[in-house]
């Protein structure tokens, strides 16, 4: 799939899912999870154990286009690239790394570098970031993407941390153009409510496209 039709798919569906998780099972488990409430941007994080064999896994079972499969907690160009080879189409750091957005870029795949500052967004702008992962998104409030966007109307801004199903209507209408969800998603995992997972993320998606209509 190419960079441009990663990044449609991911702000068309507006929800990509954080995943993180004690074992490659587990992750494998909330993303089917996530997957069957409609998700279609799915992020498996680095901090879950073996989390490139997981995506390897992934890339063949969901490899017909229906999900867009990244990676998140990505802290140098060296895991970017370990990644890419493993099948991920798009990348997620949690803060701001020039050397690992070059290379997403060398390679065209989607970066989207963490940014908690206006310096730290004006940077990744210029250095080619596709969406800018706003982080945590918890110490600011739906009112950051406003104020950021004062300056840069310009940098489309993905919240994520901090963001629920209450509260994710706030995010989209203030300017969001997805937003990246963990705990409040996949929290069902720790006591093995799967069904849960999927429950909720038909509600995010049900409260993302109400908020879209009404901005």
């Amino acid at each position: 799939m190419k960079k441009e039709e990663v990044l449609k798919r991911i702000t068309e569906g507006g929800l990509v899912a954080v995943v993180r998780a004690a074992s490659g099972e587990e992750a494998k488990r909330i993303t089917d999870a996530c997957i069957e409430g409609g998700v279609v941007g799915i992020e498996i994080t680095f901090t879950v154990p073996g989390a490139h064999k997981v995506v390897e896994e992934l890339a063949k079972t969901y490899g017909q286009g229906e999900v867009v499969l990244g990676v998140g907690s990505v802290l140098d160009p060296e895991t970017a690239r370990v990644a890419i080879l493993s099948g991920a189409q798009y990348v997620v750091t949690p803060s701001l790394n020039a050397e690992t957005v070059r290379l997403c870029n060398r390679y065209r795949v989607p970066v989207m570098p963490g940014a908690s500052t206006l310096k730290d967004v004006v940077s990744a702008l210029e250095l080619g970031a596709d969406i800018i992962k706003v982080f945590p998104g918890e110490l600011f409030g739906p009112k950051i993407i406003k104020a950021f966007h004062g300056p840069v109307p310009q940098a489309q801004l993905m919240p994520t941390g901090g963001v629920s199903v209450e509260n994710v209507g706030e995010w989209v209408r203030a300017g969001a153009v997805a937003v990246g969800a963990g705990g409040s998603l996949t929290g069902g995992a720790k006591t093995g409510d799967y069904d849960g997972i999927t429950a909720t993320a038909q509600k995010f998606l049900a409260a993302i496209r109400e908020a879209r209509q009404k901005k």
